[in-house]
């Protein structure tokens, strides 16, 4: 008879010091390694407040900068484009103070859901935030007359609108409309602020300003303390009024602040490493970056804005989505949430699906509820998320999945590869759902790419190495070429089994992968998919812990590489012009350290490879998955599941055996 094994929760010795308290939001923070802020976030929050400097970064701050704008309330994750800073500006100072202040740097701190400085004459701002409210506190350290600005014209992008729609500190609204990450699309977002006072509503009339910034000048005595207390809205300003109320209400910013911390505890604690404290750390703060995208939209009372302007509600008990960077990041993000946060997955999927029932464009449209970028691939999520249990309307999706093809730009070598993708996940959709004539037509034409594959990648000419070649739109053909996921059995048989692993070796050793943009980053893991584990294994680890060369920005080849770190904990937390994107990075980083990786967007399998840590607890839909890793010259695998019984490995390990807990034992070779 065979004794079920079970997985506990570990023990508090084991766990050491919470991954919470070990995130640390500077990371990536300053110039352009990684376009992140140190601004208090909730999980999936929409409010991001934080400090904007000058000079700025693609998100408003610089962790160089020593003058401080003010503080808004909104950002976009990791994104590039001309971006910088977000909604609503306010700051304050002693009347006849200037506007940009001194930054005590040494005062600077921040940890999930709050950040802290000192500023100008000595002020202290405390924010915390919610998922769509935030509190920006100031602390008086002597009596004199102050003056508090909100600039509504202060924006990521471009401002289209600022409108002023009540005038009293007691509820203080506004509606803006701006343009969406790199102006292709607008977003509108609705504003309703409340002034305290000692701990009290403070009721005073709001100042307009030729410059349409509003502003109050008050008296104060030392120690006096003021709140900005606002919500945010996509739906009006009654919306931002409720979420204010309800989010915030009269709680104490102690209580808001625990409430935040405890939230970003629970998702922290599904994953329960044990290793190092500084790998602990990078781990948890590039967790704590992956969880703060898709934005959570939908108000207290349900209501939220499509992508076509329309207001809906959620079902109750549900929230929706929005604020996508899908082609940036659903190779690695939104796996990440399928295997580890099934109850949000379901209203990301239903949130995808909705796209496609409201005109899903490429890019924003031009009624977002939020900052967005783009939406390429959703159906590829969508069928991973099919594939591994995550409940949606399927129907709906394949439907306009199936409609979404005829509109896919397939003009250039990677737009045909990346359609190609799309169309094998409507045919397998299709397949799953029992639509056999539809699989066919799309199994089919997915695989028209191949003619261009063989002609193109085949036998690569004198501009394989150039960046935009052909009219790619970032990456060279050598990256490209290892991008149809989908189709790599063809690939191999196409270039045959030694040339296949040859040239792959080459690609690495001639330092043509590009560690800072997503067309390329599955193929560290490709010898491991090929059976030669022990290579992707050294690889990946250099990728993680190392110094490399980065030859390549999105716009060209360097003249000689950036030299460093590709993930640091540390404010230069990436390569140089590597951003975050929405997750994309910062999932890539988690999904490398625990050993796994989701090789094919779609296929619910994972590449199995030697773990960072020594010990992992993952906390899946059905229980906890301990991984294990071991000293093995061999670089053998085993999975044992939760009836005890054991079996060897091969290269994958299948979503729905983790999904229902085991124990993943791993041989590392030496030297790992």
């Amino acid at each position: 008879m065979l004794a079920c094994l079970v997985i506990a929760a570990p023990s508090r010795a084991e766990r050491t010091k919470p991954l919470v308290d070990l995130v640390n939001p500077f990371v990536g923070t300053l110039e352009d390694y990684g376009q992140l802020t140190p601004a208090a976030v909730a999980p999936f929050g929409m409010v991001q407040l934080g400090p904007d400097t000058a000079p700025a970064n693609h998100n408003g701050y610089d962790y160089a900068a020593q003058t401080l704008r003010g503080f808004s309330h909104t950002r976009a994750v990791g994104v590039g484009c001309a971006g910088a800073g977000g909604d609503l500006l306010l700051g304050g100072d002693y009347v006849g103070a200037s506007e940009n202040a001194r930054m005590d740097k040494g005062s600077e701190r921040a940890s999930p859901g709050f950040y802290h400085l000192r500023y100008g004459g000595g002020i202290v701002a405390d924010l915390v935030a919610t998922r769509g409210g935030g509190v920006a506190r100031f602390t008086l350290p002597r009596a004199g007359r102050v003056r508090l600005r909100l600039d509504p014209d202060h924006a990521y992008a471009k401002r289209i609108s600022a409108t002023w729609l009540t005038n009293t500190t007691q509820d203080l609204r506004a509606e803006l409309v701006g343009g969406t990450v790199c102006n292709a699309g607008a977003y509108r977002l609705f504003t309703a602020s409340t002034l305290w006072r000692n701990g009290r509503p403070l009721a005073m009339p709001v100042q307009m300003g030729a410059d349409r910034r509003a502003f109050v000048e008050l008296d104060v005595h030392g120690g006096d303390v003021l709140e900005w207390r606002t919500g945010l809205s996509s739906v009006d300003g009654d919306g931002a009024a409720l979420v204010r109320e309800t989010e915030l209400g009269a709680r104490s910013f102690a209580a808001l602040y625990a409430d935040t911390k405890k939230r970003w505890q629970d998702l922290l604690d599904h994953w329960r490493p044990t290793g190092p404290q500084p790998r602990r750390a990078l781990f948890a703060t590039s967790l704590f970056r992956a969880l703060q995208t898709p934005v959570a939209i939908a108000d207290s009372d349900g209501r939220y804005r499509g992508a076509d302007g329309v207001i809906r509600h959620a079902p109750a008990g549900h929230q929706r989505y929005a604020s996508w960077a899908m082609w940036d990041n659903y190779r690695t993000l939104m796996p990440l949430l399928a295997l580890a946060y099934p109850r949000q997955t379901q209203d990301i999927a239903a949130s995808l699906v909705e796209l496609y029932q409201v005109g899903k464009q490429r890019w924003a449209t031009k009624h977002e509820p939020f900052l967005t970028v783009r939406t390429e691939h959703s159906g590829v999520a969508l069928l991973d998320f099919y594939r591994k249990g995550i409940p949606f309307d399927a129907k709906a999706a394949l439907a306009g999945m199936a409609a979404e093809s005829d509109t896919l730009a397939r003009a250039t070598p990677d737009e045909q590869i990346e359609a190609a993708y799309d169309d094998w996940a409507t045919g397998q959709l299709a397949r799953e759902l029992g639509d056999g004539a539809r699989a066919q037509r799309f199994g089919q034409k997915a695989l028209a790419y191949r003619t261009m594959w063989a002609d193109v990648f085949q036998n690569l000419g004198a501009d394989a190495d150039v960046v935009k070649a052909r009219g790619l739109y970032q990456g060279t053909l050598w990256q490209y070429r290892w991008a149809p996921v989908f189709d790599l059995p063809w690939i191999v048989s196409q270039l045959g089994p030694a040339r296949f692993d040859a040239e792959l070796a080459r690609f690495f050793a001639d330092d043509l992968y590009n560690m800072t943009n997503q067309p390329d980053i599955q193929t560290p893991f490709l010898f491991a998919w090929r059976g030669h584990r022990v290579q992707s294994d050294r690889l990946v680890r250099r990728l993680l812990d190392l110094p490399i060369n980065h030859p390549y920005t999105n716009a060209g080849k360097r003249p000689a590489p950036w030299h460093g770190r590709s993930f640091a904990l540390t404010p230069q937390g990436f390569a140089d012009g590597m951003d975050d994107d929405a997750g994309g990075m910062t999932s890539w980083y988690v999904w490398a350290s625990l050993g796994l990786y989701p090789l094919v967007p779609g296929d619910p399998h994972y590449v199995v490879l030697c773990p960072s840590f020594n010990r992992m607890r993952l906390r899946t839909a059905g229980g906890w998955v301990l991984i294990r890793r071991e000293t093995n010259a061999y670089a053998k695998a085993s999975w044992r599941n939760r009836a005890g019984v054991s079996r060897a490995l091969g290269p994958m390990l299948a979503h729905a055996d983790l999904a229902k807990g085991g124990e993943l034992n791993v041989g590392c070779a030496g030297g790992f």
